[in-house]
């Protein structure tokens, strides 16, 4: 009987953690939409946190997400290894030191939270930055 108790928790646990990631990889899409929209939302680093979460919770999401017409070529491109494409680096991060730089200046007095969206921006640059980049065939 414990062993069933047990099971029903992890079947439980693993429910809601799939559940969690289904909602995180739709609010990801929906940034990476508006995105395409609002001049300080980057789209590409929304894209790709969408598609690691539906990875792990949702293989028709996944599927959807990669095959878009509009998202699915940046997606793919990453996930096989051949990066980003220079347009799509350099925008992102422009965007991402414009919104967070302008948030950090604008909006936040907290020195310690200034800190640590300097911290995120530079993070996410480095890593965006030291992705291949992807040469697209004309």
């Amino acid at each position: 009987m414990a062993s069933t108790s047990k099971t029903s928790t992890l079947s439980l646990s693993s429910y809601l953690k799939r559940m969690c990631f289904i909602v995180l990889g739709w609010f990801f899409v929906i940034l990476a939409i508006l995105g395409v929209f609002l001049p300080l939302l980057p789209t590409t680093p929304f894209l790709l946190l969408a598609a690691f979460f539906f990875s792990r919770s949702s293989k028709r999401f996944h599927d959807w997400l990669i095959n878009h017409p509009w998202f699915g070529d940046y997606i793919k491109n990453f996930q096989e290894g051949r990066g980003l494409t220079l347009k799509s680096k350099i925008v992102s991060v422009l965007m991402i030191w414009l919104s967070i730089g302008s948030t950090a200046l604008l909006v936040v007095s907290s020195i310690w939270l200034k800190l640590l969206l300097l911290v995120i921006a530079v993070g996410v640059s480095s890593y965006l930055i030291s992705r291949p980049t992807y040469i697209e065939n004309s």
